[in-house]
């Protein structure tokens, strides 16, 4: 298990969970991203610290910080 800020981009991984404040955990839930979910981090941008991820066909950026915070599983392929 790691974080999802470790990923390298196009790298494929499952959620496992979702840490930081409450309100915080609510905010990515009702965006899709719940335990279990598989996402792919599409890019890293270096100006700002966001990540760009794909979840469930959608794309949605979080930043650096915030990814630390979802521990995910590597998938294969």
């Amino acid at each position: 298990m790691t974080s999802l800020d470790l990923l390298s981009p196009g790298a494929r991984a499952r959620l496992v969970s979702i840490g930081g404040e409450r309100a915080f955990r609510c905010r990515l839930m009702e965006l899709g991203l719940l335990p279990g979910t598989p996402v792919r981090l599409v890019r890293k941008a270096d100006l700002g610290g966001v990540l760009e991820l794909e979840v469930r066909g959608c794309r949605l950026t979080v930043r650096h910080g915030e990814a630390r915070s979802l521990a995910v599983v590597p998938l294969e392929g």
